[in-house]
């Protein structure tokens, strides 16, 4: 009767008739967030293919700079997101903010592969290479690695005080690397332009509002992956301690 009951119950929020109002308030969040991030993915798709003119020296290739900034945007989103729960899960540990930490990252970790993937497509045939070693690249590949290892870390040390309190400093350190890759082009020459709105040279009106409205949906985008993740944290966690209480 007792697993039964506490199998009834989420891990976080105030029971309510049996019920967690953890369970009334996240789905609710992710339909809501679902729903926007349906509509602004739309709407950018529509800006993308149909409303932005083709440029004309890179032609369709130029297509995937609205995929490619608004997923490096969301990766570098993520870490920082990641540092701010670890600071904070430093000073006042909470499984909660932990969860939130480890969801960040996986998500994060997508959309930073994503973005790779497609630096190296729009790369060859305008750079004429897959990769090369530009100071903007080359710090997103080691904040792909400080991903990498965060999942790796939390991984093999399992879901432990040990394991939270080393990704929250993994996250730390990783989240000094996301200014370096936003300055970074304006630090040292690279293939990478400096990005320029308003002057000669400059991304034509059309080019910045697509890549507006694509920042917003994939912002909407990893919020709503990281709610999804949220909750798997949060479920992963109440089986194993069923598991424990079990055998």
């Amino acid at each position: 009767m007792a697993l039964a009951k506490q199998i009834s119950q989420t891990t976080d929020g105030h029971v309510v008739g049996g019920q967690r109002l953890a369970r009334r308030r996240w789905p609710l969040v992710s339909v809501i967030l679902g729903v926007l991030t349906a509509l602004t993915m739309s709407l950018s798709i529509w800006l993308i293919f149909v409303y932005t003119p083709i440029d004309a020296l890179q032609g369709e290739t130029q297509r995937i700079l609205y995929f490619h900034v608004p997923t490096a945007w969301a990766g570098m989103l993520s870490f920082v997101i990641m540092a701010g729960l670890g600071i904070i899960y430093l000073f006042k540990p909470d499984e909660r903010l932990d969860w939130l930490a480890r969801a960040s990252a996986e998500v994060g970790v997508v959309f930073l592969t994503i973005t790779l993937i497609l630096g190296a497509t729009w790369g060859k045939p305008i750079w004429g290479a897959w990769w090369v070693w530009d100071a903007r690249l080359t710090a997103t590949l080691i904040l792909w690695f400080m991903y990498v290892g965060y999942l790796m870390l939390r991984s093999y040390m399992g879901r432990t005080v040990e394991s939270a309190r080393g990704g929250a400093v993994i996250g730390i350190i990783g989240a000094i690397d996301v200014p370096i890759i936003y300055l970074s082009v304006n630090w040292w020459r690279g293939q990478h332009p400096v990005t320029q709105i308003g002057t000669q040279g400059a991304l034509p009106p059309q080019a910045v509002l697509t890549i507006m409205v694509a920042l917003v949906a994939f912002t909407l985008l990893y919020a709503f992956m990281m709610v999804q993740a949220y909750q798997l944290q949060r479920l992963q966690t109440l089986a194993q301690r069923l598991r424990i209480q079990v055998e």
